[in-house]
């Protein structure tokens, strides 16, 4: 017998707040969201501000379980926090036919996705031939074998004229986007160098914490999030990031062909250990489930969550390295590494201890006699920046140059989701506005992952 749980009524989550930020979005606002079976915090990020053209009513469908208890007490957060609080007044609808009974419904006409992995193009699929509008987390997919089905949904929004936007948040790093500038500027960077397999033109490194905390709380992940064939593994999951920004910054708003530009070279992969009192801690379970034992070693989880590999892209040789740690150093989270090589100056984005955690962007001079040539060009170029990013500035360091960037540009990663979004609903209004190159470049992108990670596959662990 199917069950339906209505709860509009939760006063943390109807609360309708006096000095929310931004206007109202009441019942006439032109994009209703549905939240489909939101297994990950980013759905919430999605809602951790309110939109003026995004109604207050955001119905959920979804089992339940601690994935949709854990949804709700972070929406409740936002709602009840003391500096802008939301607005959000939830709908749940939740059973075993819920996915079945969401697009029979359709009550929004945005689906937000973020969740399991496997499956997710599926679901993905499902919402687009119901003519529903989707924003979807990363990875759409974990294997190889589902690139045609990436590809079938890309080619549906187009026909049926909606939007499929993946969330990709590390483009509106700040370091990040400076980087980009600099190395389109020959002038400071001489532009980008092939390199090769010994020293690529380009290494990203993205280190993530199993352990963290969430918009002030700390994140318990559930069980199934270490099955790899549920998740997938580091560069088919967060690795992501990476390989979108690659393409982003060397041949920016051009289509890619990935079965022509991209040849992967090799890739390795590796383990990160979680004791029994590890995985209790991050999860709040009782010992390891069954869906893990395929990775048990004793009482020990071998939890396949790291990744190298190399490829190249038009003849720019790339490494891209993905690991998970258990937890981080006092004072840090997640971080970020990143060098482009110009023939004039490397590029250098650096988020480790001597910079306290917080990324940083240094030029560092090829040779010794390019320095004044390569500072007179980089203050050019930043003022230049000024009217897009005020306040600018450097620091020579003697053998590199430290771009100063004021806390008033920077914002975190939770930030980063409001950015996104708003990204997303401008497109929302002309479907035609989705540049061509997204869709080319998302094929390219989830190439790279889930080809690599089968690559990695072959070596040893």
């Amino acid at each position: 017998m199917r069950r339906w749980v209505f709860l509009t009524a939760m006063p943390a989550l109807a609360l309708g707040a006096a000095g929310a930020a931004g206007p109202e979005g009441g019942p006439e606002a032109p994009v209703r969201l549905i939240t489909l079976d939101p297994g990950h915090f980013h759905a919430a990020l999605i809602q951790k501000d309110t939109y003026p053209e995004v109604s207050d009513t955001v119905h959920v469908y979804a089992p339940l379980g601690p994935d949709l208890i854990a949804h709700l007490s972070r929406i409740s957060q936002f709602n009840q926090r003391g500096e802008h609080p939301t607005r959000w007044r939830m709908e749940i609808h939740t059973g075993p036919d819920f996915q079945e009974k969401m697009l029979k419904e359709r009550p929004g006409n945005v689906v937000v996705l973020s969740g399991r992995n496997q499956g997710k193009i599926d679901r993905i699929l499902a919402c687009l031939n119901a003519g529903l509008n989707v924003l979807a987390d990363k990875p759409w997919i974990i294997a190889a074998a589902n690139l045609p089905k990436l590809e079938a949904a890309l080619d549906t929004a187009e026909a049926k004229g909606l939007v499929a936007y993946d969330v990709m948040t590390e483009r509106y790093e700040i370091t990040t986007i400076l980087q980009k500038e600099l190395l389109a500027d020959a002038a400071v960077s001489g532009g980008i160098v092939s390199g090769t397999e010994q020293e690529p033109a380009v290494f990203m490194e993205s280190v993530h914490q199993l352990m963290k905390t969430v918009a002030g709380v700390p994140n318990l992940r559930p069980a199934w999030f270490f099955d790899t064939g549920e998740q997938g593994e580091a560069l088919a999951d967060v690795g992501t990031h990476l390989v979108d920004l690659v393409p982003w910054m060397l041949f920016p708003e051009q289509p890619l062909d990935y079965r022509r530009d991209i040849r992967l070279l090799s890739a390795r992969g590796w383990p990160t250990v979680l004791t029994r009192a590890d995985f209790e801690r991050v999860t709040g379970d009782r010992g390891f489930p069954p869906i893990l034992a395929p990775w048990l070693k004793g009482d020990e989880l071998r939890y396949r969550a790291n990744t190298h590999v190399s490829y190249t892209l038009r003849g720019v040789h790339v490494q891209l390295r993905v690991r998970w740690n258990y937890e981080p150093p006092e004072g840090s989270g997640d971080t970020h590494f990143a060098v482009v090589r110009g023939s004039r100056a490397r590029l250098e984005v650096r988020q480790g201890p001597d910079q306290k955690y917080r990324t940083e962007l240094y030029v560092v001079p090829a040779r010794a006699a390019d320095k004044g040539v390569v500072r007179t060009a980089l203050e050019r170029r930043l003022a230049q920046l000024q009217a897009r990013f005020p306040g600018l500035g450097i620091e020579d360091q003697g053998q590199e140059i430290r771009v100063l960037v004021p806390d008033g540009l920077r914002t975190n990663h939770e930030s980063h989701f409001a950015q996104v979004t708003a990204r997303f609903l401008a497109y929302l209004k002309d479907p035609r506005s989705v540049p061509a190159w997204e869709k080319a470049n998302m094929l390219a992108k989830y190439f790279v992952t889930t080809g690599g990670t089968e690559l990695s596959r072959s070596a040893a662990p």
